[in-house]
């Protein structure tokens, strides 16, 4: 498949990528949608029905398939406007863009019970290979999409091209960095959590929520829409396949398992934990497997990429205790130090470590939310921690990075959200010591919006540089991170944005650093 992703079909009329790009978060992109073939004319008066305004996506391929995703929904922000009935979906995915080769096509019943989402798993397929998949529903063509098959089981890989990105809170800006992600040449999107954003409107957000504070099913749902229907990210879904994780704001700020940010009772919680889970789930290109089960949800999950590559992504929401020493940036104190506190759970924790014996692949990544590496937040000869970080439980995290070293993984790699700051920092064996063995290398991503513009180097950053010599790297623009990985090595470009209040700015490569295999620690590139 060419690497080029041509747009005009999922506009509906002629043009080049650019010209879609020109199109940006605007409404007008939606006029242009209809049955295909179709006039502008035809397509303008369907408008009222179109049923896909959420757009289309893809995620968690392996070598033999993938799963396809959209969501009925014609009036998006006040509940979806479908009727409480279940109604047929067609699925197909070809080898062409223009659907002259259908490989596989099916029907499935879009449900009122899941808000009339749709998750197709197509099995069979070939392994590393590219397909275009489309929707039909009423007779109306869904916009088109790309995906990817993973690499088969142990088959020699060459080079592997993904980015990892977080935090896109859509108040705060504008999603150009989504924009300019669809045009990137990769093949896996890795998104690390905050999703959406809990909190109601605010007066002074470049864009604005709708309705107050999120707490029921509904409210979910027309938060997930007002997100989705944003052209940009419908754009980045639709160009590749994603895997996805959450943080925290899916559900509440700062929760910590049946913990809430202002600890409400916990039942009452978890009835609204249990809402926002099924409404992450209705909005993600999930498996079954990963179908909430009332406030449970089983997001933990490994993918292989031939020999090169095997990917954990963690949750580190669902299962931890609450933070300790008061939650902030705080020295260490019992609770910290606690081999009881956890982040990850004992049965997660488990199958992380199992994961590790296990793994023959040359680079061993984790998508992870929450920084590993210990940063000292205070300038000075006083320390600091952030309690909500790994820092916060300090004996998970050295249990999980000493079996890494005493099981020689090999050459593990961390990528990390939820700080809306880019880092690059190593991590050792031993944290308080920086002459002990360096096990692996953590790439932190910035924010796609959250934050607001950002700055390249404020006083906090330079105090983070000066704080923590592990530490490379510090820069708090937004945008992603771009990864070229290679047997040989792995390589970071720090993708920036300079603003993300105004519209159509240009992104730039700020810095790249580079790992080498089999020499654990972070090099400038």
């Amino acid at each position: 498949m060419s690497n080029d992703f041509d747009f005009r079909q999922l506009l509906g009329v002629g043009g080049s990528r650019r010209d879609f790009l020109r199109v940006g978060g605007s409404a007008a992109g939606l006029i242009m949608l209809g049955t295909l073939p179709a006039t502008r004319s035809d397509a303008q008066r369907r408008i009222p029905d179109f049923p896909f305004t959420l757009g289309i996506a893809s995620g968690d391929p392996t070598s033999t398939g993938v799963v396809l995703w959209t969501r009925l929904a014609p009036d998006p922000l006040r509940g979806g406007g479908m009727p409480a009935q279940r109604v047929p979906v067609r699925w197909e995915l070809a080898d062409d863009e223009q659907f002259s080769r259908i490989v596989q096509r099916g029907d499935v019943l879009a449900l009122p019970e899941l808000a009339h989402s749709v998750h197709v798993e197509v099995e069979g397929l070939a392994p590393d290979r590219g397909y275009w998949y489309r929707f039909i529903s009423g007779g109306i063509v869904s916009q088109l999409g790309r995906t990817r098959t993973a690499p088969a089981p142990g088959a020699k890989v060459d080079r592997l091209d993904l980015v990892f990105a977080s935090c896109q809170h859509y108040e705060s800006g504008y999603y150009t960095a989504h924009r300019h992600l669809a045009s990137e040449d990769v093949r896996l999107v890795v998104f690390l959590g905050d999703y959406i954003y809990e909190g109601g409107a605010s007066p002074s957000g470049v864009r604005r929520h709708t309705g107050p504070e999120i707490m029921t099913l509904e409210d979910y749902r027309n938060r997930y829409a007002l997100y989705k229907s944003d052209l940009d990210l419908q754009a980045s879904h639709a160009a590749f396949p994603w895997t996805v994780t959450w943080d925290d704001h899916e559900v509440d700020n700062n929760y910590a398992g049946s913990i809430s940010e202002r600890y409400d009772a916990a039942d009452a919680f978890l009835m609204r934990r249990a809402a926002a889970y099924q409404a992450y789930y209705e909005h993600m290109p999930l498996r079954r497997a990963s179908m909430p089960k009332g406030a449970d949800m089983r997001l933990y999950r490994r993918f292989q990429y031939g020999d090169l590559l095997s990917l954990s992504m963690l949750d580190t929401r669902q299962y931890r205790t609450d933070q300790p020493c008061g939650d902030g940036v705080t020295p260490h104190c019992a609770e910290s130090l606690s081999p009881e506190a956890t982040i990850l759970g004992t049965e997660q924790e488990r199958w992380l470590v199992d994961g590790f014996a296990a793994s023959q692949a040359r680079w061993n990544l984790l998508g992870n939310q929450l920084p590993l590496a210990d940063i000292d937040r205070i300038a000075g000869p006083a320390v600091g921690y952030q309690m909500d970080q790994w820092t916060g439980y300090s004996r998970c995290r050295d249990r999980v990075v000493a079996a890494m070293h005493a099981r020689k993984l090999a050459n593990p790699i961390v990528v990390t959200g939820d700080v809306h700051q880019s880092w690059v920092a190593d991590f050792h064996l031993d944290p308080a010591n920086s002459k002990s063995p360096i096990v692996g290398t953590e790439f932190v991503g910035t924010s796609i919006t959250s934050g607001g513009d950002g700055a390249a180097m404020p006083a906090s950053g330079q105090a983070i540089l000066d704080e923590n010599p592990h530490v490379h790297y510090y820069n708090a623009q937004r945008g992603y991170v771009r990864c070229a990985i290679t047997p040989d090595r792995w390589q970071s470009d720090y993708r920036v944005l300079t603003q993300v209040s105004r519209p159509d700015q240009p992104i730039r490569t700020d810095r790249s650093f580079v790992v080498e295999n089999g020499r654990p620690g972070a090099q400038k590139a």
